[in-house]
């Protein structure tokens, strides 16, 4: 049983200027295909809707176009689209050797920044498209001295800047595979994903900024090097300033300023549409992290269609997305290169104490046109009272926004304090596919809370159980045809059994991302929440996020966690946990406004059994709420079952939840 999607908004909270619209590259990209690809139904090219249906009806012939619009420069030419429309195992432009290093450096202009580095310290620097490449042929001649070739892994431990996109491309480059975390990352969590790669190359840095505070990570690097049996070389980078130690017990080292310096002629190694570009991760939470094997060819076009038809990247284009290196946002704001725009590295909190809008102040400062975030920093910039537009913002043209649910309270304050001009594109996505599946685009309206469409080429679906596609109503999120940058394989899973079950076990042959959505009559998609978290009530599903919508916009509220919990006496537990703003006591009175918020809000049948003060939310390393561990562990589940600490942002939360389901285990089981 489902529910209805609330009543829909009358009309669109933004429409896009049509002038700029028909100027836009995805226009562009619409015309072309209607006379190049014979695009059927595309009369205007800034009818998204039309655009959509032909990219996932015609399938070989969009990705063709993709393929062709952006030029695509194979060394050897593919002998179809897709040789096996299945699912897992689609077989993409079989025959076509490229490289993804080739095209991340073919674009940018020899003088122009390629790379603009910021730190919270509000300095920074530049770096050329010259100055790219020539760092990347010495990086990359450094990893062939000392062994690396094409299959190789080489991995960084490593805060965002610009070492760490210089040492993928030189990786990249040479066919060898790339995977990188912060520096946030115990060496324990960051060897449980590395050491399951049997690598050749660590590349790890001194330490990283955060806050107001220099966070010294080199006995860190150390400690971390020597939990990897295979490790033939470690590059020791010099970010922070701190001298690393002469230590003749750990192994061959390389300072970074010798192997980025070298005068080389840089070489790049065409390999196979499908050969392995980058393993990233899973959020690891309830068990070793799954390493996701994407390739080359399918995340080039993949990220040219994100960044270059719905973000309208190109030449003299700035975009600064605020991510740490184990998010898959990092892959993507790398990829801003394949583009020709400059792509922005910043190390740093995202709201520094001392200068809370410091990100706003450096997109003015640097004229960035797409500004990327998550629905947690605009809230926080709200409550916090934090005025952007003092700032010249003039540049910006899009906000962009992933990682969770926007709430629809964010869409206009976005309005109200950053420009009434600018377009707030929700996005949502995942490090499975490297990318979105729905998003906007500049031709796309936007409604408030919703994200305005499907993305092109992408085939979704809202399934209910029976796997009938619903309309206007919250089913699961499936994808029902091939994308390209669906992840190859998972790593060391030879039978690729545990791929099968991750995606495919609920609807043979048909993606399942795990995500409740309902789309909408007018074409939009909304997000609800993970599938997995789902809260049942009765036979009705509702989804956490419309609850933390509507708590999370109360001023006396920081954050909010809503969970479902079957107890073994046959009775349904749905508590709702929040983090009160400094000087906010949860008492009778709050209580009432919250229940009320969320009955007016949400629904009646959405007003929680129990609301609890927490003095914070466990998270995963890349932001996002427990929401299934905490509902094994208030279920009685033993903690080291449900997840794994070194993946958690602050273990030390867990243990309140533990203590919490053994006391409601413990009273159901006198009860009963």
């Amino acid at each position: 049983m489902t529910t209805p999607r609330p009543e829909p908004y009358p009309e669109p909270f933004f429409t896009p200027d049509p002038k700029s619209a028909a100027h836009s590259r995805i226009a562009d990209f619409a015309r072309w295909a209607a006379r190049h690809r014979g695009a059927e139904g595309i009369q205007d090219p800034t009818d998204y809707r039309a655009l959509y249906e032909w990219s996932v009806t015609d399938l070989e012939g969009f990705w063709a176009a993709v393929w062709e619009y952006f030029v695509i420069d194979a060394t050897t030419e593919y002998e179809r689209v897709l040789a096996e429309e299945t699912m897992p195992g689609a077989r993409w432009f079989p025959g076509a050797t490229l490289n993804y290093a080739h095209h991340a450096l073919r674009n940018l202009q020899p003088d122009a920044p390629a790379i603009t580095a910021l730190d919270e310290t509000g300095a920074g620097y530049e770096i050329t498209g010259r100055e790219l490449r020539a760092r990347v042929a010495s990086v990359a001649a450094s990893l062939r001295d000392v062994g690396v070739g094409q299959g190789d892994r080489v991995v960084g431990y490593l805060p965002n800047t610009p070492h760490a996109v210089i040492a993928f491309l030189a990786t990249a480059s040479l066919g060898a595979v790339w995977s990188v975390c912060g520096q946030d990352y115990a060496p324990k969590a960051a060897a449980d994903r590395f050491a399951q790669l049997e690598l050749t190359v660590l590349v790890t840095a001194d330490g990283y900024l955060f806050n107001g505070a220099t966070h010294d990570r080199r006995a860190a690097s150390l400690e971390l090097a020597a939990a990897l049996p295979t490790l033939k070389a470690t590059v020791l980078v010099d970010h922070v300033g701190l001298a690393w130690p002469e230590d003749g017990d750990s192994g061959l080292t390389v300072p970074w300023e010798d192997a980025a310096t070298r005068v080389e002629y840089l070489t790049i190694a065409p390999v196979p549409f499908d050969h392995p570009l980058w393993i990233v991760f899973s959020s690891g939470t309830t068990g070793l992290p799954k390493g996701i094997v994407h390739g080359h060819g399918g995340v080039l076009l993949e990220h040219l269609k994100t960044l270059g038809l719905h973000t309208d990247l190109g030449t003299g284009d700035r975009l600064m997305w605020y991510t740490t290196t184990h998010w898959m946002m990092w892959n993507l704001v790398v990829s801003t290169l394949l583009t020709g725009a400059t792509t922005c590295t910043y190390d740093g909190s995202p709201v520094p104490q001392a200068r809370p809008d410091l990100l706003w102040e450096l997109a003015a400062r640097h004229k960035v046109t797409v500004f990327g975030t998550s629905p947690q920093y605009l809230l926080t910039m709200a409550k916090l009272g934090i005025e952007p537009s003092v700032h010249d913002l003039s540049s910006i043209r899009v906000v962009g926004c992933t990682g969770s649910a926007l709430p629809a309270s964010a869409y206009p304050w976005v309005r109200d304090h950053v420009g009434a001009d600018v377009q707030l594109a929700s996005t949502s996505g995942g490090t499975d596919i490297v990318s979105g599946f729905a998003g906007g685009a500049s031709t796309t309206p936007v409604w408030a809370g919703e994200l305005s469409a499907p993305s092109l080429g992408v085939a979704l679906a809202a399934y209910d159980a029976t796997g009938t596609p619903l309309l206007d109503q919250v089913g699961e999120l499936v994808v029902t045809r091939p994308m390209p940058s669906m992840p190859l394989y998972f790593w060391n899973d030879p039978d690729g059994s545990r791929y099968r079950d991750a995606y495919f076990g609920a609807y043979p042959g048909v993606w399942r991302h795990g995500d409740w959505i309902t789309l909408t009559s007018h074409g939009s998609v909304i997000v609800h929440g993970r599938s997995d978290a789902t809260l049942n009530r009765n036979g009705v599903r509702l989804g956490s996020a419309d609850i933390h919508d509507v708590v999370e916009r109360l001023p006396e509220i920081t954050e909010a966690l809503v969970i479902g919990a079957e107890e073994p006496d046959g009775r349904y537990w749905m508590p709702l946990f929040v983090v009160l703003a400094d000087g906010v006591a949860l008492d009778d009175s709050l209580r009432v406004r919250i229940r009320d918020a969320i009955r007016t809000g949400a629904s009646p049948r959405h007003v929680p059994d129990e609301i609890l003060a927490v003095r914070a939310l466990p998270h995963t390393k890349t932001g996002k709420k427990l929401e299934v561990p905490v509902k094994r562990l208030l279920q009685g589940a033993p903690p080291e079952q449900v997840l794994n600490p070194a993946a958690v942002d602050n273990p030390d939360l867990i243990a309140y939840f533990v203590r919490l389901g053994a006391e409601r285990n413990k009273r159901s089981a006198r009860d009963t």
